[in-house]
């Protein structure tokens, strides 16, 4: 409907030159302030997990990391070592929420 208000001469000044400096400053993947990724890794107490799994009928991941206190990312790699060695089945669920059995 109504446009934009014109603005002075002294605003579009300073909207041009900071544009300018913009585009000639910073390029498209080109961060100033980027910090560098650091591993973090989280080591999963194995005694209390193995205890977990033995007395457990059925658990899930959600289930394990919150019974030993680490995040559900370091409960998934844990149980997919164990699912490899043989020591854990996978019975059912879909989309991440998958049920374990101890072997």
């Amino acid at each position: 409907m109504g446009g934009g208000k014109k603005q002075s001469p002294a605003q579009a000044e300073k909207s041009q030159t900071a544009e300018a400096t913009k585009k000639e400053g910073q390029k498209k993947g080109d961060r100033k302030d980027q910090k560098p990724r650091t591993n973090i890794s989280v080591i999963i107490d194995e005694g209390q997990a193995m205890n977990f799994i033995k007395g457990a009928k059925v658990f899930t991941v959600q289930e394990l990391s919150r019974q030993t206190n680490v995040k559900i990312s370091a409960a998934n790699a844990f149980l997919q070592t164990l699912l490899k060695k043989g020591a854990v089945k996978r019975i059912g669920g879909y989309s991440g929420h998958h049920i374990y059995v101890p072997a």
